[in-house]
């Protein structure tokens, strides 16, 4: 069975060893069509305490760590307040 993995803001990293990460996913309403957003909360397993408040990570299901705990940090996809510098403009003509 293959495993989920999800991509989602962590919303809190106060835990020893986990993190709390918000996925937020959108469905269409079945009578009005209306596009509606809906988010939900997992616990996920950190071992390295790699991610940060406000990072965007994915998670992948995993066993269980603990009562709350069914996922596991796959990969830290962007980092909370890290600037992007454009090479274009460090080049000079």
């Amino acid at each position: 069975m293959p495993r989920r993995i999800l991509q989602g803001t962590v919303v809190s990293d106060k835990s020893a060893k986990t993190i709390v990460v918000r996925v937020e996913s959108t469905s269409k309403h079945p009578l009005y069509g209306k596009i509606m957003r809906s988010s939900k909360k997992f616990h996920a397993h950190d071992e390295a305490r790699s991610a940060h408040m406000g990072d965007i990570v994915q998670i992948v299901e995993s066993k269980p760590h603990s009562k709350l705990k069914r996922f596991e940090l796959f990969k830290v996809v962007t980092v909370a307040g890290a600037q992007i510098t454009d090479t274009a403009s460090d080049v000079t003509a």
